[in-house]
């Protein structure tokens, strides 16, 4: 019989300076925001340029302001509205948890749309940007996730080497998910869209990473959820899906309507190859 793990049972809490308490999840927020920000700064400038470093040094604000308050309203709405409506007063208790992806990215989108269209950048352009750093956040989100023990997996086959036991919830060996979810979601997308923004050809066609970026979270995130054990207030929905597959699918419908009419549309610019083979 193969020895089973045991969640190791982190304390969420990183540093407690009297009242001040540092937490993991709001450390992963922070650290994802700023190594994004960083990279971003960089893309923004390739070409086509879209945006200067100022310019991008102005959004982190905006996009800051947006994942929270649209992970929190998103969580609010897509998951426990009874529990809050009922209970206003603990939408701002973010320090117990309870963010949703899908709510920050449309916060965030919100936010982009408002601060490109003041600052006369262009939305798609910017948007594309944008997504290739995304991955981080999840990836450093659900190692957070993992660091509260909790969004834990299914139960797991009693072969399975990594299988892993939480004490807070039984003693079955289930599947470590968060870990699952920082891998594909965070690490392989990362490494997808910083390959395909390596292409001049891919960046000339506005909307075409963000279209990548939709569809292939919608799909990681989807196949992932088949080791998630899912929310108790929630359980199975519909065919035995959960409310994050659910989510997903008219984030898929949304990239591939990107994808197609990124395609369809012709570049921003010519590429510097096209550039030269016009000036030869």
């Amino acid at each position: 019989m193969l020895p089973v793990l045991v969640f190791p049972q982190f304390d969420p809490v990183l540093v407690q300076l009297g009242p001040l308490a540092i937490r993991w999840y709001a450390l992963a927020y922070i650290v994802a925001l700023l190594i994004g920000w960083r990279l971003m700064r960089r893309l923004a400038e390739w070409t086509p340029r879209v945006a200067t470093p100022l310019e991008v040094d102005d959004f982190l604000t905006w996009a800051t302001l947006g994942v929270v308050i649209g992970g929190r309203l998103g969580y609010i709405l897509f998951y426990q509205p009874s529990l809050y409506l009922s209970h206003p007063g603990a939408a701002l208790a973010l320090w117990h948890g309870g963010m949703s992806f899908h709510g920050g990215m449309l916060g965030v989108v919100v936010a982009l749309l408002i601060y490109t269209r003041r600052h006369r950048i262009p939305t798609l352009g910017f948007a594309d940007r944008l997504s290739v750093v995304v991955p981080i956040g999840l990836g450093l989100g659900r190692c957070a996730n993992f660091i509260n023990g909790e969004l834990w997996g299914r139960p797991a086959p009693a072969d399975l080497p990594w299988a892993m036991i939480y004490p807070q919830v039984d003693g079955v060996p289930r599947h470590p998910s968060e870990l699952y979810e920082a891998l594909l979601e965070g690490v392989l997308l990362l490494l997808v869209m910083v390959m395909l923004a390596r292409s001049e050809r891919i960046r000339a066609r506005g909307g075409l990473l963000t279209g990548g970026f939709l569809l292939g979270y919608a799909t990681l995130r989807a196949f992932a959820e088949h080791f998630r054990q899912p929310d108790a207030f929630l359980n199975y929905l519909a065919f035995g899906t959960t409310m994050g597959q659910l989510l997903c699918i008219p984030m898929a419908i949304a990239g591939i309507g990107l994808i197609l009419w990124a395609l369809r549309r012709p570049p921003l610019v010519a590429t510097v190859a096209e550039e030269e083979a016009v000036s030869s």
